[in-house]
């Protein structure tokens, strides 16, 4: 297959982001990175030009590191409390997954996180406290802590009455 150098003019998902010189197939850059806009060729005159791109990326990825440590701060300030159903023998019914984690931090503060970010190995089917990574940035290390209880059983509360 033919390869072409391309230079990128925004960050594109498992290629690389602005400034960086990649090499792609020649039908990759023709149909879709060049028409886009995304990328232009890496001619002499273009590699001139990208130091501008650096700058761009450079103020890009500083205003980057800035929001995700915001984000990180008001995650470890956030305490979640998730209600899991319990039978008797202390049983599980159901589980805690990253969707149910994500739903409430993002219900629950003002940062917006996916399911994909949370780092769970396993759905939590016990009760007790967690501490649960969450992948913002490569650079900034950031946690939030689940407290998961035993969920109300209305029927029981009615027969303590």
């Amino acid at each position: 297959m033919a390869t072409v150098e391309v230079i990128l003019r925004e960050k594109i998902d498992n290629l690389g982001s602005e400034a960086d010189v990649v090499k792609v197939k020649r039908g990759f850059a023709r149909n879709f990175l060049l028409p886009q806009g995304k990328a232009y060729e890496a001619t002499k005159g273009n590699l001139r030009n990208i130091e501008r791109l650096k700058e761009v990326r450079a103020r890009r990825e500083a205003e980057e590191i800035i929001e995700a440590q915001n984000s990180a701060t008001r995650l470890k300030k956030l305490r979640l409390t998730l209600e899991l159903s319990i039978g008797q023998g202390g049983k599980a019914f159901g589980s805690i997954t990253t969707g149910d984690i994500a739903a409430a931090i993002n219900e629950k503060s003002k940062v917006q996180v996916d399911r994909h970010q949370l780092q769970l190995d396993a759905p939590i089917k016990t009760l007790g406290s967690y501490d649960i990574p969450v992948k913002i940035h490569a650079e900034v290390p950031a946690t939030v802590t689940v407290r998961v209880v035993a969920e109300k059983d209305e029927s029981t509360e009615e027969s303590d009455r």
